[in-house]
């Protein structure tokens, strides 16, 4: 049985980790992943990696709306936490700023990664949270001490709900969050949820920017294959699809919704979900309301999903994300190269780099002039 404290444990690991970050070493996250961590050279036929290295990055000054934060509280508990598979990872706003002048980021907005606060019932929900006001009074200070270059969606404790309410008000009332972010799920209940409603309604009042993360289904995982390699996708898919069969995109019309991951599989599967959703409502209704939400770019560039997304979506619904560092420097660049690579107009790379993000984030748009 481990006998050293978590403290010890995780400084160990820290040490370790950097270590692999600065190479762009493949977290745990990944493993199974197999097309996602081959070395570029290993990849033949992928026009958009060969031309996107004559370019190079073409688009500086971004605004990542996907990077994370592990917060030192918050990673010795994780570390404390035997339900907690990993991975476990350094952050630094040295590494993270290292991220940033290889993607040509201006700005990231910082949020905590699956599993949140809450990792299943046993969760101390007094522990969950302290520590979610621990790491928003972490992320706070960070972008007091440098505005221009980050800022953060506000961590909440659900399945409290009354915590999660009182803690989305302290964030953006005290510590001037620029958003929330919310897992998929939470113990199986979805974003979207009617037992929910009293948060989005709150922060629909607040015309609040909700950044929802993917998170493990409900379920057992296939052996062998891990929760990012498909499950993400689809969990983002299951909390959009229920936010839509809620209508809180009606109900709630000042909520700013921006999906991971270019949106899971809703824009390859979008006429299937407009035409079986519900009886009540015209596939152009359903179709409407998907198009409402955001879409960020993590992990998602290329010759497959890319034209499926911007068939879909409206350019000016997709912000760039880069999902550092559990997605490692390395991979992280790969896929900001795919996108510089891939055929847009002048205004829609703009849009896609930093302007749709302005519109969510007016502060950073100031910040510009």
């Amino acid at each position: 049985m481990e006998t050293r404290p978590a403290s010890q444990r995780r400084r160990e690991m820290l040490k370790r980790t950097s270590a692999a970050l600065a190479v762009g070493a493949v977290a745990p996250f990944f493993s199974g992943c197999n097309s996602l961590t081959a070395s570029p050279s290993t990849r033949r036929g992928d026009p958009a990696v060969s031309a996107s290295r004559r370019e190079g990055a073409a688009n500086p000054r971004r605004i990542d709306t996907h990077c994370h934060v592990i917060p030192p509280e918050y990673s010795d508990w994780l570390h404390s936490q035997s339900s907690y598979p990993g991975p476990f990872l350094a952050w630094s706003k040295d590494a993270a700023l290292e991220s940033f002048e290889r993607n040509g980021i201006e700005t990231g907005i910082l949020s905590v990664s699956t599993p949140g606060v809450w990792l299943g019932p046993s969760t101390d929900m007094n522990k969950s949270r302290a520590l979610a006001r621990d790491v928003n009074e972490f992320c706070a200070k960070v972008v007091s001490d440098d505005p221009r270059r980050f800022g953060f969606f506000a961590t909440l404790t659900l399945p409290n709900l009354s915590a999660a309410i009182n803690e989305a008000a302290y964030a953006l009332d005290h510590l001037h969050a620029d958003g929330v972010v919310l897992m998929s799920n939470v113990g199986g209940v979805y974003v979207g949820a009617p037992e929910w409603d009293p948060l989005l309604e709150f922060l629909n009042e607040r015309k609040t920017v909700l950044f929802v993360h993917p998170t493990a289904l409900p379920t057992s995982l296939v052996p062998g294959v891990s929760a990012a390699l498909t499950d993400f996708l689809a969990d983002t898919t299951r909390a959009a699809v229920n936010l839509v069969k809620h209508d809180c995109l009606t109900r709630y019309p000042d909520l700013r919704i921006i999906l991971s991951h270019g949106g899971g599989y809703v824009p390859y599967a979008a006429l299937r979900i407009a035409s079986m959703l519900s009886p009540q409502r015209s596939e152009e209704v359903v179709l409407g309301q998907l198009r409402r939400f955001y879409f960020d770019t993590a992990l998602t560039p290329g010759p497959y999903a890319l034209p499926s997304l911007l068939a879909f979506a409206d350019p000016s619904r997709l912000t760039y994300g880069s999902d550092w560092p559990y997605a490692p420097l390395k991979l992280a660049h790969e896929f900001t190269l795919r996108l510089d690579a891939y055929p847009l107009t002048d205004t829609q790379r703009m849009s896609i780099s930093r302007h749709n993000a302005e519109s969510l984030f007016p502060r950073l748009a100031d910040a510009a002039i």
